[in-house]
């Protein structure tokens, strides 16, 4: 609806200022046809006058002076309404004949008049002065007359001979002020004013205003305006400007409108057009609200609802009324928040028992892996008839066992699990005497922080298994543990023989790419530990290994700085 107003009002606005200017152009063209009229009518007198009686007269017989005069009275007497006075003067500005005034004032020598000069200099055409007082002649009854002087070039015959000379038609500026004045437009807040081709003021309903210097006028500037309808500014005010040419006298109608009359001539259409357009806009309003606030109303409680829900209510009421379809929006909803809670609870139960089994897999996966290849040992030294290295492989063995109980936490300080690690490599150099070297280094503090259990040991085993029993010459181990911003970095490192990138990447793996040729061992230490630290602590924790054919092997274990508050966190978690 505002829209549509302003749109209406937009060309309400333009086809008023185009009817303002038709009506204007109206007005003008009537003025324009009785103004063309009256001085077609002074141009007929100064026709006849020239063609009729100068045509056919010769000045030089004695009776052609008086014949000339009786003409002219003839003339003057047909229009005397609209004529002041009638004359003919020969090329030197004598006077030849005149009436009814025909004695001229000392003071004026007619030869320099503007009227005498511009019909001698333009002998073709027409002329016409601007108003002004009839200064040429004696009136006896001293009276002043306004006129306006048509005139122009005749040929005067004397004896046989053609002379130039100048005939001047003194018209009474009354009968143009007449048809001006009596013109009024838009309720008289309009005017019209006429000027020459020079712009300088022919009438003007303010003319004494004009004259006194009371008032101003654009006049100038409207003489070099082509007919039509223009918008100018003037002393601060808009106004709408229409001209005319008045043919054969390069005159100008002016017709001047000021903006503000046009706009209060529609503003009460306007002030209607816009209380419509109101009532409209309040009416839509008023309907569109009632119908929202009852169908909307059930839809924010039930929008509440859901975010109380979101905030962790617990009790929440769903139940709205409204129309049919929020109503069962809403025991849908209802019905399908308890779902929702029912399958979460599920779910949430499911993963937790699904991260306890896999947890307790990954650790029965470990320790059979490790007791077997320990107690393999021992019956080898037995065999061998070395008692006593086995004795020691047992106490190490129980020292390693003691520590991987650890009281049934799965929690236990880097420390301990160092320190597993060191028997763990006492049991393994035992057996494979003179075959390997190891050392251990940590950065202080770092023994104090916590981890899961049993995450070296494997390695270690790989290590040693893969590592140092196919390598050439003295084999190295060494293992290093130290802190790296928020991560604890644990590397053990060999000199053994390496693997090739394929089968680097195949280690941590879920599953084995059987494309993939298969190394010695099945990975499965790797693999445990890597998915044991993920499982408890994130993706962004387990193993890296770099190794090349030929170059070693590094394996980084990645882990969280784990306080002792953080691990009687993860100490609960594994509990329940």
């Amino acid at each position: 609806m505002l829209f549509l107003g302003m749109a209406l009002l937009l060309r309400f606005s333009s086809s008023a200022n185009e009817m303002a200017a038709e009506s204007s152009q109206r007005v003008l063209a009537q003025v324009n046809w009785n103004l063309d009229s009256y001085l077609r009518n002074m141009m007929r007198v100064s026709d006849t006058v020239y063609y009729r009686v100068i045509k056919s007269a010769d000045l030089e017989q004695s009776d052609t002076a008086q014949e000339l005069r009786d003409a002219l009275k003839l003339l003057y007497a047909k229009d005397r309404d609209v004529l002041v006075s009638l004359a003919v003067f020969d090329g030197n500005g004598e006077l030849i004949s005149a009436t009814p005034l025909t004695e001229l004032k000392n003071s004026v020598t007619p030869s320099r008049e503007g009227w005498f000069t511009a019909a001698m200099e333009r002998i073709e055409n027409l002329h016409f002065s601007t108003p002004h007082v009839q200064h040429l002649f004696e009136d006896p009854d001293a009276r002043y007359h306004w006129v306006v002087s048509l005139s122009r070039h005749v040929e005067l015959t004397r004896g046989g001979v053609i002379q130039s000379g100048v005939l001047l038609v003194d018209m009474n500026f009354s009968g143009i002020e007449q048809i001006c004045k009596d013109v009024s437009f838009f309720d008289g807040q309009g005017y019209l004013y006429l000027i020459d081709g020079n712009g300088e003021i022919i009438y003007h309903p303010r003319q004494q205003l004009l004259y006194a210097g009371l008032q101003e006028e654009n006049n100038l500037t409207a003489a070099g305006y082509a007919d039509g309808t223009h918008t100018e500014i003037f002393q601060s005010q808009r106004r709408q400007v229409t001209v005319k040419t008045v043919g054969y006298t390069g005159w100008k109608l002016v017709g001047v409108v000021p903006a503000e009359t046009l706009r209060d001539n529609y503003s009460q259409l306007l002030l209607f057009a816009l209380f419509i357009v109101s009532f409209s806009i309040f009416l839509l309003v008023f309907v569109n609200l009632r119908l929202s606030e009852w169908i909307t109303a059930p839809m924010k409680k039930l929008d509440h609802a859901v975010r109380e829900l979101e905030k962790g209510v617990e009790s929440v009421d769903f139940n709205v009324d409204g129309p049919y379809e929020v109503e069962h929006l809403s025991h849908s909803v209802q019905s399908m928040i308890s779902t929702m809670r029912h399958l979460m609870e599920d779910v949430l139960r499911q993963e937790e028992e699904k991260r306890r089994s896999e947890l307790d897999v990954l650790q029965s996966q470990i320790n059979p892996h490790f007791l077997y290849n320990t107690l393999d040992s021992v019956v080898w030294m037995t065999e061998n008839g070395r008692t006593q290295e086995a004795v020691v492989m047992l106490t190490a063995l129980a020292r390693f066992f003691r520590i991987s109980l650890s009281k049934g936490s799965n929690i236990i300080p880097i420390g301990d699990e160092i320190e597993h690690a060191r028997n763990y490599l006492t049991i393994q150099k035992m057996r494979y005497k003179n075959k390997f070297s190891a050392d251990i280094s940590v950065e202080p503090g770092v023994e104090k922080l916590y981890t899961i259990k049993l995450i070296i040991q494997p390695i270690l085993e790989n290590a040693i298994y893969h590592g140092m029993e196919y390598a050439d010459g003295d084999g190295e181990i060494h293992i290093r543990a130290f802190r790296e911003g928020e991560t604890v970095v644990i590397e053990v490192e060999d000199n053994g023989p390496g693997m090739s990138e394929e089968i680097v990447e195949q280690l941590l793996k879920p599953t084995r790419d059987v494309s993939v040729p298969k190394a010695k061992g099945s990975g499965i230490g790797f693999r445990n530990v890597h998915q044991r630290i993920q499982l408890t602590f994130g993706s962004a924790y387990g193993l890296t290994i770099r190794s090349e054919p030929d170059n070693g092997t590094v394996v980084r274990i990645c882990l969280p700085v784990l306080e002792e508050e953080d691990a009687r966190k993860y100490r609960k978690e594994g509990e329940r």
